[in-house]
Order: structure tokens, then C-alpha cells, then sequence
């Protein structure tokens, strides 16, 4: 009998994406490896994409996780990168620690992560030095994002920002506008695009697309995320269509 993995998510409450694409590459993986994954989420109030909600959403996900392990997950992870950025450089690693600290107390062993470290990781994995970047965040947030990731040893040769400050549509935009957005974006010996660096901003349907038309090597923070939820599980890093970093080989 094929062995079912739980995916556990903690996810701002107008988040829409992350429990649609996720799924999405993990059930593509089911039609290529015997693995199969079951989805599982928490919310965490956040409707418009500030620093002061921002905020105030972070101290919600310590009762998420401890929601989140009730249900006994395999991974758990953040579903929000820019919550975690805008709160100061390398953040990612203190969330880790603590959202681990309370998975544990309430008698969990799953690995826990966030998306923002999944990025970062991701981008490592790749070998990645110099990357160009695109985000529907407003230019301060997309700058504090920018300087995260130059943080952690990775040039941002260039951003581009949609300024969008309703999270509900940043969700709504069309994926496929990427294909066109990315003419626009500096990418002149970048290792890497990161196609959409927001959990929220779909661009599934667009990254292999986007991949294939610059010959260079496309992530999102979404495939990022599968990327590292899979490394976690001691799975093969695979899902068809999602790009280099999930490339089946």
C-alpha cells in the first residue's frame, strides 16, 4: 500500500492560492510516483497586505501550528513570505524555532518550516547567485523583500511590483499576464527568475512556460515550498511542468 502524506499549511484568511497550487504539483506527482498527500490548513486573520497587519497576523500562527498538530501533519509549514520578511532579516529561522517549540508541546514531530526559508532554499539549491524577481507587493514591501534575499548572499539584479494591496486580488490576477510581465523584468545574467516571490500571486500555469522562453531556470515561492516540503518528507523532488527546481529527471 502506497504510503499517504498529510501537508499542513498555515495560511492568512484571504490566502487562496497556496491551498490550490500546492495540491496542484503534489497531485501531478501522484500521476509519476506512488506517494499520494492529503491537504490541511489553518487560518490566520489578513485581508490587506501591510506591515501593521502583517504583524499582528505572525502572532496567530503559534495557534495554528499547535491546530495543525492535532492533526498529526507529516510538514507543516507557513503559506505567507512576506510576513515573515518584513519582520526583519533572516526572520525565517526564529519562526521556524518557535512554530517547532509549539508543534512539539503539543506532541507533534513534524518538520516545520516557512515559505520564506523555502525560497531562500530553493534559490540555494539552484546554485542561484544573481536572480530577478517579480511581486504584487507595494514598493516598500517589495524592497524589504529585495534586501532579504540580498541578505542571505543572493543578488537581486532586478524587481518588479504590481502594487497590489487587497490580498483577495493579488489572488485573483490572471497567472498567465506573466508571460508578458517578465518582458519588462531586467533578467541580463540572472541564474534565476523567481516568477511570482508572493505565496498569493498565482503563476503555476506560467512558470515552465517562462522557463522555457528565457532559457533560464524559473521558480516561484510556491514551487520552492513543494520543493522543500518534499526534501523534508525523504521524497523524490519531482512534479511535472513546475520547473527546474522540480524537474523530473
Amino acid at each position: 500500500m502506497n504510503k499517504t502524506y498529510r501537508i499542513g499549511q498555515i495560511v492568512p484568511s484571504s490566502n487562496t492560492t497556496m491551498e490550490t497550487e500546492v495540491p496542484a504539483m503534489l497531485r501531478a506527482r501522484e500521476a509519476i510516483r506512488p506517494e499520494r498527500f492529503t491537504f490541511h490548513s489553518s487560518r490566520m486573520r489578513m485581508h490587506k497586505v501591510t506591515k501593521e497587519e502583517l504583524e499582528a497576523m505572525n502572532k496567530e500562527s503559534l495557534r495554528c501550528a499547535a491546530e495543525l498538530a492535532d492533526a498529526r501533519v507529516d510538514v507543516m509549514s507557513t503559506a505567507c513570505l512576506v510576513a515573515i520578511m518584513s519582520m526583519g532579516l533572516g526572520y525565517h529561522r526564529e519562526t521556524e524555532s518557535e512554530l517547532t517549540a509549539v508543534a512539539r508541546a503539543n506532541k507533534s514531530l513534524a518538520p516545520v518550516m516557512t515559505s520564506a526559508g523555502a525560497l531562500v532554499e530553493g534559490l540555494k539549491t539552484l546554485g542561484a547567485k544573481r536572480i530577478s524577481l517579480m511581486a504584487p507587493y507595494m514598493r516598500p514591501l517589495t524592497d524589504l523583500v529585495v534586501k532579504y534575499i540580498e541578505h542571505e548572499g543572493i543578488e537581486v539584479i532586478d524587481s518588479i511590483c504590481f502594487e497590489i494591496p487587497d490580498n483577495l486580488e493579488v489572488g485573483l490576477r490572471d497567472p498567465m499576464q506573466l508571460l508578458d510581465d517578465v518582458k519588462r523584468l531586467n533578467t541580463q545574467g540572472a541564474d534565476v527568475v523567481v516568477a511570482s516571490a508572493c505565496v498569493q500571486m498565482q503563476s503555476l500555469p506560467a512558470i515552465q512556460r517562462i522557463e522555457d522562453m528565457l532559457g533560464i531556470r524559473t521558480v516561484s515561492t510556491a514551487v520552492c515550498t513543494v520543493r522543500r516540503m518534499l526534501d523534508h518528507l525523504e521524497l523524490e523532488p519531482v512534479s511535472p511542468n513546475a520547473g527546474a527546481l522540480l524537474a523530473v529527471r
